[in-house]
């Protein structure tokens, strides 16, 4: 099993060129960062897990633009977004954003992405939440065009458009991987249709082998290969969890770091790389 990082990177925490420097050094396979364009200032939304949303949620910092520091001050350490909220971006503004990642990274890009669970915030970027799923699904697979086709089109309920010319293309071909966030009941058919691999992140880790096992049943009955797993945002991680991370068929961790200063975030690093050692 391999190892990445995960951490929401704020205004107040340790910055991306720091963070992804020390990932690097430490032997990091990547680092993820999430995504919220902005929290409503008053919601209804239940946050997942429950309790007040933290402070972070509102302080993140935009992704393509902390991923981009990271990629131009590091090597190898691959950088991916966990997850973009695609559902909040025209998707031939996010199919550039994301391509010339790729590119000035040397290929190094991967693309979560999410339909969220802010209904407020869905709201505020023109998204009805009860859509959100179907939108999701043809902004991805219209991404998907943009990338790999010359001349791409995409005719949908949501995702209309005739063909246009978009450059840079990825570097990764044929295209960066595609990973689908979510745990819900129907989240399998959609890395199925139009994903890469499996982003899931549920709490209960002895849920998760059985739903690995359907996803690679589904995926042998459609005749593709083994789809790909990396679980997302493990907290507290420990000898324990890890086992069964691996006993379940993950192929990647990325552990979460909390959103700290530089001092306590080096701190836990160096904790979590001896720890990911001790399981690769």
């Amino acid at each position: 099993m391999r190892f990445g990082l995960s951490m929401f990177v704020t205004d107040e925490t340790i910055g991306p060129v720091e963070l992804g420097r020390a990932a690097e050094e430490a032997g990091f396979d990547s680092i993820f960062v999430p995504e919220h364009t902005h929290i409503p200032a008053s919601r209804d939304s239940d946050r997942p897990g429950g309790g007040d949303l933290p402070r972070e949620y509102w302080h993140t910092l935009d992704p393509f633009v902390a991923l981009t520091a990271i990629a131009a001050t590091t090597e190898r350490l691959r950088v991916g977004t966990g997850v973009v909220l695609i559902i909040e971006h025209d998707p031939i503004v996010l199919a550039k954003k994301a391509a010339t990642l790729d590119f000035v990274s040397g290929g190094r890009f991967e693309f979560g992405i999410g339909a969220g669970w802010n209904f407020e915030e869905m709201r505020n970027h023109g998204t009805d939440p009860a859509d959100r799923f179907k939108i999701m699904r043809e902004r991805a697979l219209a991404i998907r065009e943009i990338w790999t086709q010359d001349e791409a089109s995409f005719h949908g309920e949501f995702v209309d458009f005739e063909p246009i010319w978009s450059w840079p293309k990825p570097v990764q071909q044929p295209h960066p991987p595609i990973w689908i966030g979510g745990t819900g009941p129907r989240v399998l058919g959609r890395v199925l249709e139009y994903g890469d691999g499996w982003f899931p992140n549920m709490r209960n880790l002895d849920e998760l082998g059985p739903r690995i096992d359907e996803l690679q049943r589904r995926a042998a009955d459609a005749g593709r290969d083994r789809i790909p797993v990396t679980y997302f945002g493990l907290r507290d991680p420990d000898d324990e969890k890890l086992e069964k991370l691996a006993e379940a068929g993950v192929d990647r961790a990325l552990l979460m770091l909390p959103p700290d200063g530089e001092g306590e975030t080096l701190e836990r690093l160096e904790r979590y790389a001896a720890l990911a050692l001790r399981h690769a």
